[in-house]
């Protein structure tokens, strides 16, 4: 009898599925996997791509990067909130960041950025003769390229009427001396920056537009922190290669950490 129901459930076949069926469990899977990518791209790891020369040398246009969300706390979207985070931004970190509202950048008025964060909440900036000085000590850029306002850079002028909101935050007395009547691109400051704000600033200093033409940047503003270049081509002016993302690959950058 027991060997007759054992030969009866071998013999069996299992019943099929219906296409119903197969239909809920391949939703299921693909919606938990755009669920984890979301979950990661969210609150722990997403990809950057660099689409200027502001950063040069330490970034190059067409490195993408691996940036991490987690290390100043994840940014809950559309919210002002962060959860809690492993550190806090630190002057000379490499940055990524909401841009404060720049009114002449339509239609993207406040853009996903990375600069490097030369200036903290309590600390006095300001540059002489294109020489930053913070709290008084020269700033010498080690990690820069070397440019001056008259290279051929792409900011137009080095006097800008986006230089004025620096008056808000400016020590009209100071050990340092006073600030000039019109800040320009490297004769600015002293600023004060306010308590939960950052400055930053582009590498290449006379090819970026940064802190001092769109302001201090908030906390809440910050969104991570790049850890290194996991593919990177020659773009645009740099290449004549058709296909240049397959055909001109910097092999020598893939794998370069940040600093």
């Amino acid at each position: 009898m027991a060997a007759n129901v054992v030969a009866n459930a071998r013999g069996k076949k299992a019943p099929k599925s219906s296409p119903v069926v197969s239909l809920w469990e391949n939703i299921k899977s693909l919606a938990g996997a755009v669920l984890i990518y979301l979950v990661i791209n969210t609150f722990l790891i997403a990809a950057y791509r660099i689409p200027s020369g502001s950063m040069m040398p330490t970034l190059l246009i067409g490195d993408w990067l691996f940036v991490n969300k987690a290390v100043y706390g994840p940014h809950i979207p559309f919210t002002h909130t962060h959860l809690p985070s492993f550190s806090e931004p630190k002057r000379g970190d490499v940055v990524v960041f909401e841009s404060p509202y720049q009114a002449d950048n339509a239609p993207d008025y406040t853009p996903t950025l990375v600069k490097r964060l030369v200036g903290m909440p309590g600390d006095t900036l300001y540059m002489r003769a294109g020489l930053l000085y913070v709290n008084g000590v020269a700033q010498r850029q080690g990690f820069g390229i070397v440019s001056t306002p008259r290279s051929g850079g792409s900011q137009p002028t080095d006097i800008a009427p986006n230089f004025d909101w620096q008056h808000t935050i400016e020590l009209k007395q100071s050990r340092f001396g006073p600030p000039p009547i019109q800040p320009q691109l490297d004769n600015w400051g002293p600023l004060l920056i306010p308590s939960s704000h950052y400055f930053m600033m582009g590498d290449a200093r006379y090819e970026s537009k940064d802190s001092r033409y769109w302001g201090v940047v908030p906390r809440e503003n910050i969104r991570g922190r790049p850890s290194f270049v996991y593919y990177s081509y020659r773009s645009g002016d740099e290449t004549d290669r058709p296909l240049s993302f397959i055909t001109d690959i910097r092999w020598g950058r893939i794998g370069t950490f940040i600093h």
